[in-house]
């Protein structure tokens, strides 16, 4: 398979030194779970909270689905600075193989290294045990979660199901044992196995087996009092009134068939806008100029500005 090398094992990596200095919270229940995740503004229900400090107990993977927008990719990040370790990214995408997922040789550098050897007439069994040295090997986000030490990172493994089902299958066998074989080094293993969070928008089906290896919860779109105490968390300097409009306004958008639904990443950013505008209230004028912020197709936005908008608005409005 051909991939873009700039793409090619992304890895997003939170250091201790990025997460506020706390002490590490005792995760001994769902409730304490619950309360954690609301001290790093992430709104959870009990069954949310009930999956992750299951995933944090047995241990066992958390594979997370649900539409794009709803918070999936966030909880792994707010788990990473609630336990205070480092977060450790691998973006999912169309012809993901082992080589940009785990690790690679660096090739240039071997040829370099192999060239500088015949120069200085080194010994070829010398060259060769050096350049399939460590110093060689670059390590990609999966090598990295097993390689790490001291405390268990979280393992983000995010929108699996844009990955092949070839790098699925691999992926089921990294989480049986935690340990990945380079021929020229040997097996590595994990000190301490990472806390695996994978998430998928299901743009496909994920294989069964798969699915037996984690813990599953769907994350869902959220009711209209989470949406409102989500929105009043992120945007703290937002009034109520305002905040339960853009709650009802938004719940009541979704019914609507449109090609793509907002998440919650578009209310958030939606009440940001309406908040930049210095907007107390929602009116269907405003409304109208900053659908662009909940909506992101123009089919959508002209189906809401044309038959929807002053209904959606009325209604927001009279449930404030």
């Amino acid at each position: 398979m051909r991939l873009n090398r700039s793409l090619a094992g992304r890895v997003r990596k939170r250091s201790l030194s990025q997460v506020t200095a706390q002490p590490v919270p005792s995760l001994g229940s769902v409730e304490d779970v619950q309360e954690a995740l609301a001290s790093q503004k992430y709104i959870a229900d009990t069954s949310l909270s009930t999956a992750i400090f299951l995933a944090l107990r047995l241990p066992k993977p958390l594979l997370l689905e649900g539409e794009a927008g709803v918070g999936k990719t966030e909880i792994a990040k707010v788990l990473a600075a609630i336990l205070q370790t480092d977060l450790i990214r691998l973006q999912c995408y169309e012809g993901l193989d082992v080589s940009h997922a785990v690790y690679e040789w660096n090739y240039p550098r071997q040829m370099l290294a192999i060239r500088a050897a015949e120069a200085s007439e080194e010994s070829r069994d010398a060259a060769m045990a050096e350049i399939f040295s460590e110093d060689y090997l670059i390590k990609r986000p999966l090598l990295q979660a097993i390689e790490h030490r001291g405390k268990a990172p979280v393992l983000l493994i995010d929108e699996i199901d844009r990955a092949d089902e070839e790098f699925e299958a691999f992926l089921l066998e990294l989480l049986s044992d935690f340990q990945v074989t380079v021929p020229e080094l040997g097996t590595m293993t994990a000190e301490h196995p990472p806390i695996v969070i994978i998430t998928s928008n299901r743009t496909r089906e994920l294989h069964d087996a798969l699915k037996r290896r984690c813990l599953y919860h769907w994350v869902d779109y959220p009711t209209v009092d989470k949406e409102y105490r989500i929105v009043t968390s992120k945007v703290p300097e937002i009034n109520d009134r305002l905040a339960l409009q853009i709650s009802h306004f938004v719940h009541d958008l979704r019914q609507v068939d449109l090609y793509k639904l907002p998440g919650v990443a578009e209310t958030l950013d939606w009440a940001a806008a309406l908040m930049a505008l210095s907007q107390r209230e929602l009116s269907s004028e405003v409304a109208s100029a900053t659908l662009g912020a909940i909506l992101k197709h123009q089919e959508d936005v002209q189906t809401v500005r044309k038959n929807k908008l002053d209904e959606l608005v009325s209604a927001a409005a009279s449930n404030d």
